[in-house]
């Protein structure tokens, strides 16, 4: 069965007519330029950040003693900066999530 609309007609590229993209505004291009060094800038200060880790970790071997209330320890320093920073950021999430349950909208 045949339509009765009529078709629409197809673009025809010829080969001597290039096809230019649309041209940019300044305003693109500033913030394309940007994005980029927003970019480069993350991945500056996450090498920096990773080298200053591994820095810490291979200076920071030694064994030392935690006191606790009721008796006393030994382990690497590493482990007690590591434990103190996850559960410092996992209390820093628990804090997070309490206050925007208990300051969000009825």
């Amino acid at each position: 069965m045949a339509s009765l609309e009529p078709e629409a007609p197809t673009p025809t590229s010829s080969p001597d007519v290039p096809v230019l993209p649309p041209a940019e505004s300044p305003r693109q291009r500033f913030a394309r330029h940007g994005r980029r060094v927003r970019l480069y800038t993350g991945a500056v200060v996450f090498v920096a950040l990773l080298t200053v880790l591994i820095v810490l970790t291979t200076k920071n071997t030694g064994a030392v003693k935690l006191d606790w209330e009721i008796g006393s320890t030994h382990a690497s320093l590493v482990w007690i900066i590591l434990a103190a920073a996850v559960i410092g950021w996992l209390l820093g999430l628990t804090t997070a999530v309490v206050f925007h349950h208990r300051t969000r909208r009825p």
